[in-house]
């Protein structure tokens, strides 16, 4: 299904609570300005872009990309995040959010939801609506990891640990119960969260002393986060960053997260499920063909569930979406589109749409040029 994007990448997807689906992406207007822009599927296809922002100085990156939510059911409040240099360094750029009280009309100045005032790496965000006032962030800090003499900060062999934060954003561009969740986690995966009966569960890829980087999760409980906690012993020894996080979801108490692992040199795509809101997980269930890359997504249908993944396929690879029962059994495995394997395709994103599945990836014209534009694809 085409869109409106020219020449873009990075999309993402979010369903607001009535159902409606809203698609962002980054527009690349010219060789120096990023547009972050997003569009609204109607019945004729997707609506004509929204310009949220635009900016020369922005850290484009074909993993941590820019996202748009809506709180809860105030469907025409929405909030926006995208990344913005702060300093010279490579890594050196803070996390931007920006508000618009009238479905995306206009939109309020941007206020940095990292609020360390350090010019290190800030990203990595995951945003879900909490109530009608409030959603919940939380992203990957390195306000530890630059020393006094060091200019990049990526990989932090000098400084100290990347940190994983939490906070929640209120409608008068305030930021409230900021607080450190894990104070040592993987410099550059993705960070999931989803909002269970209880209270939110926040899933990431950790990093031990030993480099041993496994999926833990924290949980709110109450008005307290609880400790990090891994989610299975993989035992994934790698000395850098594998870029590839986890997904989760949650339904009241069933929650389901979907993570890539390549222990003992063994690449695979697993799940795992949960009846009490994340405090216990079934055994793990193998989801890919053989040969995953990982780029993970996952979503509820019905009693069902349904992950999506990156398979290798030769020198192309192939989206793929594999469904299961809430017991761990696999129903189907389908492929959704070729692709290619190489960075510039970005990670594919899957949300529930009804009843159907709706499909967002970033779709290399030229692999030699890496020239990119966002598809969509709704699925029965």
């Amino acid at each position: 299904m085409s869109t409106p994007c020219e020449s873009g990448g990075e999309p993402n997807l979010h369903i607001t609570n009535s159902g409606k689906a809203l698609l962002s992406w980054v527009e690349y207007t010219n060789d120096s300005t990023d547009a972050l822009v997003y569009s609204t599927l109607l019945e004729a296809g997707w609506s004509k872009p929204k310009l949220i922002a635009y900016g020369r100085d922005w850290f484009v990156n074909w993993a941590d990309f820019p996202s748009l939510v809506t709180f809860g059911n105030k469907e025409d409040h929405l909030a926006a995040h995208w990344l913005q240099k702060s300093a010279a360094g490579t890594y050196d750029y803070d996390i931007k959010i920006a508000q618009s009280l009238d479905d995306g009309e206009n939109w309020q100045p941007p206020f940095l939801l990292n609020q360390d005032g350090i010019a290190a790496e800030h990203g990595f965000v995951t945003m879900i609506p909490t109530n009608d006032n409030t959603i919940f962030a939380t992203w990957l800090d390195g306000r530890y990891t630059k020393t006094e003499n060091d200019s990049d900060g990526h990989e932090h062999e000098h400084g100290g640990a990347m940190t994983l934060r939490g906070g929640f954003i209120h409608s008068d561009n305030t930021l409230t119960g900021d607080v450190e969740l894990d104070s040592r986690v993987c410099d550059c995966c993705q960070t999931s969260a989803a909002r269970t009966s209880n209270g939110v569960i926040v899933a990431y890829r950790d990093r031990s002393e030993e480099e041993i980087r496994d999926i833990s999760i924290v949980r709110q409980v109450g008005f307290d986060w609880t400790r990090p906690r891994k989610l299975f012993a993989d035992n994934w020894e790698i000395a850098g960053c594998p870029v590839n996080g986890p997904k989760i979801i949650a339904d009241g108490e069933k929650v389901a997260i979907a993570w890539f692992t390549m222990a003992n040199d063994t690449a695979r795509v697993k799940v795992a499920f949960s009846e009490d809101a994340g405090a216990s997980f079934s055994t793990a269930f193998i989801v890919d063909e053989g040969q995953p890359l990982g780029r993970v997504d996952i979503a509820f249908k019905g009693e069902e569930v349904v992950v999506s993944w990156l398979e290798q396929k030769n020198k192309i690879a192939e989206i793929r979406y594999a469904t299961f029962t809430l017991k761990g059994e696999k129903i189907s495995s389908k492929l959704l589109v070729k692709t290619s394997p190489i960075r510039s395709s970005g990670f594919p994103i899957m949300e529930r749409y009804g009843d159907q599945l709706l499909f967002a990836w970033t779709e290399i014209t030229d692999e030699e040029l890496e020239t990119t534009v966002v598809r969509t694809a709704l699925v029965d």
